[in-house]
């Protein structure tokens, strides 16, 4: 018995393995928009090399249809120390893509940047948010994105920690909007579902295939699309039980806050969809 269902698993399935062979990175860089010397600031606070793509569909949307530069800080380079190098090339490359700005956090990363380290070498520790709160208060970004506190990855908790550290070096007057991320482990609190065009999406999973070391091992590319579609389905979680879901093809789950007097504070009560037609810079309103 054959149904339109039947069509679909298979054509998807067919697409997840001839895209095993497709072209990883090398593609021709597309124009990006032309940004002010004084256009406000997105700063990614990456805990690998390839999380800008992928948690990157906001920053993206900020750049394109708002002109805010997009700065992507490798935190790490990863821990095998044989691939820190090969990476940190394949980031470039993949920041020149999609048009996000890169800033280093030294030659290596900040290697062992994890919630052990906090406990058992302070001394390490503090010299990583020393690092952190420097790229900060030389920056003084507007938005700030970082990966919430249980993303399940000892980088990415680690990362969460550090930066909100930095946060609290700060000058007493600097206000930020601070946007939580997930990956490896889903948010129980997301504020907001931020769709993607089909062009954004496909501009992220080229930039991710930059990445070639990393997805020739894993080809988490080809299910990104997979991951947005089911960020849909979540739409309760964001807008209270019962509410209905959008009509969106693909989205990116976050959770927005404003950094003010020294901790992280509620923007707004609930919950909010932006669509693709929607103005993103209205979520800092």
């Amino acid at each position: 018995m054959s149904t339109p269902y039947h069509h679909f698993v298979s054509t998807l399935a067919s697409h997840l393995t001839d895209g095993l062979g497709w072209q990883k990175g090398g593609f021709p860089t597309p124009q990006h928009p032309e940004l002010p010397d004084d256009a406000p600031k997105v700063m990614i606070f990456s805990p690998h090399p390839d999380d800008e793509c992928i948690i990157g569909g906001i920053a993206l949307r900020l750049l394109r249809e708002c002109q805010y530069r997009v700065v992507n800080v490798a935190v790490t380079l990863g821990s095998a120390k044989a691939r820190q190098q090969p990476r940190l090339a394949e980031l470039r490359n993949a920041c020149e893509y999609i048009g996000f700005d890169l800033v280093q956090t030294c030659e290596a990363g900040l290697e062992g940047l994890n919630m052990k380290t906090r406990e058992n070498d302070p001394e390490r520790w503090q010299g990583h948010v020393d690092c952190l709160a420097g790229i900060l208060g030389t920056h003084r970004p507007e938005v700030v994105m970082v990966m919430h506190e249980t993303d399940a990855n000892t980088s990415h908790i680690g990362s969460h920690f550090a930066l909100i550290e930095a946060l609290q070096r700060q000058d007493d007057d600097y206000t930020c909007s601070v946007i939580e991320t997930e990956y490896w482990s889903q948010m129980s609190s997301p504020n907001i579902m931020v769709e993607s065009s089909a062009q954004d999406l496909s501009d992220l999973v080229a930039a991710l295939t930059f990445h070639v070391g990393e997805v020739e091992r894993n080809p988490y590319h080809l299910t990104m699309p997979s991951w947005m579609i089911d960020n849909v389905r979540r739409a309760e979680i964001v807008g209270g039980q019962g509410s209905a879901a959008p009509s969106f093809d693909f989205a990116t789950l976050y959770r927005l806050r404003q950094w003010r007097d020294g901790r992280l504070n509620d923007m707004f009560d609930g919950g909010r969809f932006l669509a693709k037609d929607d103005d993103p810079a209205s979520l800092f309103a």
